[in-house]
């Protein structure tokens, strides 16, 4: 039988929750799922305006886990950050965690996220801004990501790195190796800087340490991690940031799954299709994983962003209090200035006749091809007042 993310939490949402137990925004990003082109949040009337056709549209729920609704933000939010890019080539690096601190990433998921991306921005900036390498500021954007193929806990960050920067007075400097940076030296400089932050957040209390372990059993994991090697992988140089950035926009809005990726069993249970990494014993055929439904919920919503903690954060040249510098670096580059005032955000039927190359039954009218017009809209249901108090 098949099924959507939806329907699945529908069914088996409150079954899960009682028996794992959610934070309050996960709570709320379910019901924002289960809302969405349902009309429980309202819904609008386009129409055409020579009269020939009118349809009732539900609204959505932007959320950014919603497999749905997130087709033309996500591009919105791809056209916005591809306007910032330098003209020039770039780099794609991934920072990963060691599965033995993932029970305390799961605990203090706040502090945690905020550090891996500090981590990571410092030492790529330190390194950039040695002179054995480059010497310069580079341009910076990472991108977190917290699962892998089949859904499991893997917090990485993707770094997409300038191949070059600009240096104090003012010029732009190419890097000094054929390497941008040498990725033994980037995993030992970015597992000192965030094991030190992590002995130093463990010294002052600042951690939830996991109920399965204790503040020394802790400390030591942390001193053994410091021997190890850690996977950082630094990508081949590529001609222009345009590509990884759109790797990077299927991520940012959208969630971990697309529908077509789950269906529902007639026992209840879910299958979850994927494909593996190529370095997964080698193959690339698609994968199926048979999980109970609460349990394919509990591996789904562990990936719920948290609110107001943005997953792309930008540093260096593309940085929001550096825009002189980037359009410094941009006129090295021989591109024009960026328009001051924020661009028109892309339109959903801009969007769907860029896709489709010519006018569709999205956007417009199916009788005279007219485009379609907002005609009127519906205020979303509300239950009914509350009985006043005798």
């Amino acid at each position: 039988m098949g099924s959507t993310i939806r329907t699945i939490l529908d069914a088996s949402f409150d079954a899960s929750s009682r028996e794992s137990g959610y934070p309050h925004y996960v709570h709320r990003a379910t019901q924002m799922l289960c809302a969405c082109r349902t009309g429980r949040l309202g819904s609008h009337v386009q129409r055409c305006p020579a009269g020939h056709f009118a349809r009732v549209i539900p609204h959505s729920c932007h959320h950014r886990l919603c497999p749905q609704c997130n087709t033309v933000p996500r591009a919105q939010w791809l056209e916005k950050m591809q306007s910032r890019l330098i003209d020039c080539a770039h780099h794609h690096l991934i920072f990963t965690i060691p599965h033995t601190l993932h029970e305390v990433w799961r605990y203090n998921r706040v502090w945690f996220t905020q550090t891996l991306f500090a981590s990571v921005a410092e030492t790529l900036q330190t390194l950039c801004a040695d002179e054995r390498y480059m010497g310069a500021q580079p341009g910076l954007m990472l991108a977190l990501h917290t699962w892998g193929r089949a859904l499991p806990l893997h917090p990485h960050i993707h770094a997409l790195l300038t191949d070059g920067g600009l240096t104090d007075d003012g010029r732009w400097q190419d890097p000094k190796r054929s390497c941008v940076l040498p990725a033994r030296v980037v995993m030992a400089l970015y597992r000192g800087k965030l094991l030190s932050k992590l002995r130093s957040a463990l010294e002052q209390g600042a951690l939830v340490v996991p109920p399965d372990c204790r503040v020394e059993r802790l400390g030591n994991l942390l001193n053994r991690l410091g021997r190890d090697k850690w996977n950082v992988h630094v990508c081949r140089r590529y001609a222009h940031g345009a590509g990884v950035m759109t790797y990077l926009a299927r991520y940012v809005r959208g969630g971990p799954l697309k529908d077509g990726q789950v269906s529902m069993l007639s026992d209840g249970r879910v299958r979850l299709s994927y494909q593996p990494h190529a370095e997964d014993g080698g193959c690339r055929r698609k994968q199926s994983l048979v999980l109970s439904a609460a349990s394919f919920i509990r591996r789904y919503l562990q990936h719920t962003p948290l609110p107001r903690k943005p997953v792309v954060r930008h540093y260096g040249l593309y940085a929001t209090r550096c825009t002189p510098l980037l359009e410094r670096a941009r006129q090295a580059h021989g591109q024009a200035p960026r328009i001051k005032e924020a661009p028109t955000p892309l339109k959903a039927t801009e969007y769907y006749l860029r896709v489709a190359g010519h006018p569709t039954h999205a956007t417009h009218c199916p009788q005279c091809g007219g485009a379609l017009v907002k005609a009127l809209n519906v205020v979303a249901p509300r239950g009914p007042p509350a009985v006043a108090k005798a």
